[in-house]
């Protein structure tokens, strides 16, 4: 992922010192494990585990060159840095890696950093659902249009619309919690995970003390339908990011402006047209969505590897690990800046709830004169006519409300009082229920 699209925390998570550290702990792990068991001298586990240790603490540039210039004549990664580590640590070296093959380290060191990528995305989707709570509960009784199909539908909450995609984050929680569940797992099996080479309570011992559990059956590699639901629930995620920027988006356009990215001092929306306020942010946020998504596909394919193991997933996974989490984790903490500062107009939503002659009150006439003994098919017809009477006549002089035209309606004068009508064209009844589900959604 681009700088300008990456935080700190989350790259350090995919840099090489960070990858080598945990490929170095696994050894080490693995080394005290197999000293428990008497395989190697305790005095050489405790040598790697030293050595080791001060030389990742001194871990460089020149480190990750030096791996770099074996890797360019071995041609193998793994080989590359337990050869760049036989250097830090002497003689001993001939007890690391026994028994294990590069899948061993290479699996569970990309479990780790997936581990670690869901606990600062969960940490995100916090700052999202904290800014949408906040946000919902102060604008819980705020009046405004609802739409179906882009069109005035009957009037709700702004704070309940906030309320659902605060549930749907929520969700999105509990869904990477299982995906960070799943992904936790670590495989030193040896080849073809077998453990013919190495004891499965070696295997136990390094995933316990790394946070994970061990693979029931890896034949080599961690199986990939993990990573494929991981990296599902990760697109889902961003389809929820979407969804909100959208109705962002929406809102902030000039016809409706009911709410709008805040505008910092000194910003500037257009080269060419000093007056923009564009919907940067939340435009933004759909990219980044989009982009997150597209990783998806690539890790449902990677599942079919050939037999025991082949590396076809390995470049994809190179690429899509560090820039899904990557772009997931910014773009997450961008919805929730942008979200806790969220210019809304209430007096705004008012207007456009108004704007159409009332006839956004069609519903609730339609109840009315059903409740006053006309059949509700006929009900409809006589609604729908003054509704329509009052459409169409947006903006002519002989234009007239949509109260205005069911008064005159000799269907309906007579047979609904004045009194009745004012309760049917309140909007406030419509957030009647509002309060218990907000206790559903947030208690």
């Amino acid at each position: 992922m681009v700088p300008r699209y990456s935080r700190p925390q989350m790259t350090a998570i995919w840099s090489p010192t960070n990858r080598y550290r945990i490929w170095f702990e696994i050894e080490a792990l693995a080394c005290e494990a197999m000293a428990q068991q008497g395989i190697i001298p305790e005095s050489a586990a405790k040598n790697i585990r030293e050595k080791g240790d001060a030389a990742m603490a001194a871990f460089s540039e020149q480190d990750i060159a030096r791996i770099d210039e074996i890797e360019a004549e071995t041609r193998h990664d793994v080989i590359a840095f337990l050869t760049w580590l036989a250097e830090k640590i002497g003689p001993d070296s001939r007890f690391v890696h026994l028994g294990m093959t590069s899948s061993d380290v290479l699996d569970t060191c990309f479990s780790v950093q997936l581990k670690q990528a869901s606990d600062l995305l969960l940490e995100d989707l916090d700052q999202v659902l904290s800014a949408l709570k906040k946000r919902a509960y102060e604008h819980k009784n705020t009046v405004t249009i609802g739409r179906s199909h882009a069109i005035h539908a009957e009037p709700t909450s702004f704070g309940l619309k906030l309320a659902g995609h605060y549930a749907e984050f929520a969700r999105d929680r509990e869904r990477l919690l299982q995906a960070r569940k799943e992904i936790a797992v670590g495989a030193i099996s040896g080849a073809v995970g077998t453990y013919a080479h190495i004891d499965p309570a070696i295997e136990e011992y390094v995933a316990n003390k790394l946070g994970l559990v061990a693979e029931s059956v890896s034949t080599q590699v961690i199986p990939r339908d993990r990573h494929a639901a991981f990296f599902c629930t990760l697109a889902v995620i961003a389809s929820g990011i979407e969804r909100l920027a959208v109705e962002v988006r929406h809102l902030q356009r000039s016809e409706v402006r009911e709410a709008e990215e805040f505008f910092h001092k000194g910003q500037k929306g257009s080269s060419a047209m000093p007056h923009k306020r564009n919907p940067v942010l939340s435009e933004n946020l759909t990219g980044l969505a989009r982009l997150v998504r597209s990783h998806a596909i690539p890790a449902l394919e990677n599942v079919a590897l050939w037999h025991e193991r082949d590396i076809s997933h390995s470049s994809v996974e190179r690429n899509i690990g560090p820039d899904a989490t990557i772009g997931l984790d910014f773009a997450l903490m961008r919805l929730a800046g942008m979200m806790e500062k969220l210019v809304v107009y209430p007096d705004q939503m008012i207007a456009n709830l108004e704007s159409l002659g009332g006839v956004v009150h069609s519903g609730e006439v339609l109840l009315t004169l059903a409740r006053a003994g006309i059949s509700r098919e006929d009900a409809y017809k006589i609604v729908q006519r003054n509704a329509m009477a009052t459409w169409t006549k947006l903006g002519h002089p002989d234009f007239k409300t949509f109260r205005e035209n069911l008064e005159a309606d000799p269907e309906v004068s007579g047979r609904v009082s004045a009194d009745v009508l004012d309760k049917a064209f309140d909007a406030s009844q419509h957030l009647a229920q509002v309060d218990r589900i907000f206790d559903r959604v947030f208690n």
